[in-house]
């Protein structure tokens, strides 16, 4: 049988649980032992394996970007500009490729030459796509 003790102070009220066996027998208070069901190691397993299973996740599918080759493929055909003072993209798309869509060659030149913006200064060269040279 398992009594509860309150002890209650000046202080905040404070309770305290104490199991008790055979406390009207004379008995002494049984301390109990921490022990973890088996819904409880399902979680601690779970929480343990995550970590593992993401990073086993991410090296799968990060592992499937190009790898370099010492293979010769095919050479890559472009032809190259020096930006002057005054030209821009849509100028540049405009001489080098006239019968085809400006905004289609500005991408192709952004792409080709990894451009951060569309903005280029004199003196520059750029790379123009062998789609787009005559």
């Amino acid at each position: 049988m398992s009594t509860i003790s309150i002890q209650a102070t000046a202080r905040p009220a404070r309770v305290v649980l104490t199991p008790r066996v055979g406390a009207a027998a004379g008995g002494s208070a049984v301390t109990t032992r921490l022990r973890i069901t088996d819904r409880g190691r399902r979680v601690l397993a779970t929480l343990v394996a995550l970590p593992v299973v993401i990073a086993v996740a991410v090296a799968v599918l990060s592992g499937g970007s190009a790898l370099a080759s010492l293979d010769e493929g095919t050479p890559a055909t472009f032809e190259t500009i020096n930006v002057m003072p005054g030209d821009s993209l849509w100028s540049i798309a405009g001489k080098v490729a006239p019968q085809a869509d400006p905004r289609d060659v500005i991408d192709g030149i952004i792409s080709l030459n990894a451009l951060p913006s569309s903005a280029i200064e004199p003196g520059q060269t750029l790379a123009i796509p062998a789609e787009f040279t005559e």
